[in-house]
């Protein structure tokens, strides 16, 4: 990983958007400070087009994708996306909706096993406003060794669910994306973005390890400074480290895309 004074001016220059995590990259602990707001409109001034990509429900990023200064939000690890069209909030999905409820009937049956099995499995109190996964709370309202997170993520694989770990959630899902794939997948969709070249357009801001698609799939990467205890999951870490951690660390990496953009 280099650090961000390393950013050369044509790698930013060849940016047409840029594309994030929320939690504990965006967010601090969930909350959304002043600082990285700020930046985020900084960002949409300088003709950036954003794109949220988080692990977060498709309800979350319905209310985000209608006020933020975003051009879309991809939700759930890539499974579900929301964008504006005047005034209206669009759906992308290519799930099939006639087989949802026969999914969320796997996946609460295996939330079951996996609390007969383990004492410390509750789902994270989103799970209301979530449609293809289920999120098991692991950073969040409580904390979770991570030795424990990493016996009932193999249990979860074992019953033959997809999982992704993020900095406060265990996801189970049996959708077919990731972040990286999803968010490809509806940059074509959304934006005509030949899948080959969106990987050079587009920079990818994460902390986590169910950001380790992202890290490898696009040219440009950032991780916050609290991206280390993430590390030994990456086979694949971002190419640029900022100095901050969350939010200011977000901010951090705007000014500098900024910088060399002007």
């Amino acid at each position: 990983m280099k650090p961000l004074a390393s950013l050369e001016r044509a790698e930013a220059k060849g940016l047409v958007g840029i594309l994030f995590d929320l939690d504990d990259t965006f967010l601090d602990e969930g909350a959304l400070t002043e600082g990285a707001y700020a930046a985020l409109f900084r960002l949409s001034r300088a003709g950036f087009r954003l794109v949220a990509v988080t692990g977060r429900p498709a309800g979350y990023g319905e209310v985000m994708a209608r006020q933020w200064p975003v051009d879309a939000v991809v939700t759930e690890n890539g499974a579900i996306a929301l964008y504006r069209e005047g005034k209206a909030i669009v759906r992308w999905q290519t799930a099939d909706p006639a087989t949802r409820k026969s999914r969320r009937d796997r996946l609460s049956g295996g939330l079951a096993a996996l609390q007969k099995q383990f004492e410390a499995v509750r789902v994270s109190d989103d799970s209301h406003a979530r449609e293809s996964d289920l999120a098991v709370d692991i950073g969040e309202a409580q904390h979770i060794p991570a030795d424990e997170v990493a016996r009932i993520e193999a249990a979860a694989r074992a019953l033959g669910f997809r999982t992704f770990v993020s900095s406060v959630h265990l996801h189970l899902t049996l959708d077919p994306y990731d972040k990286a794939t999803g968010t490809i997948a509806f940059l074509r969709h959304r934006f005509q973005e030949d899948p080959t070249s969106a990987r050079h357009r587009y920079a990818y801001i994460g902390d986590s390890a169910n950001d380790a698609p992202c890290f490898f799939a696009f040219t440009t990467s950032f991780g916050v400074a609290n991206l280390s205890a993430s590390l030994p999951r990456l086979s694949v870490p971002p190419r640029y480290l900022s100095w901050a951690m969350r939010g200011a660390g977000f901010a951090e990496i705007a000014d500098a895309l900024l910088a060399q953009r002007r």
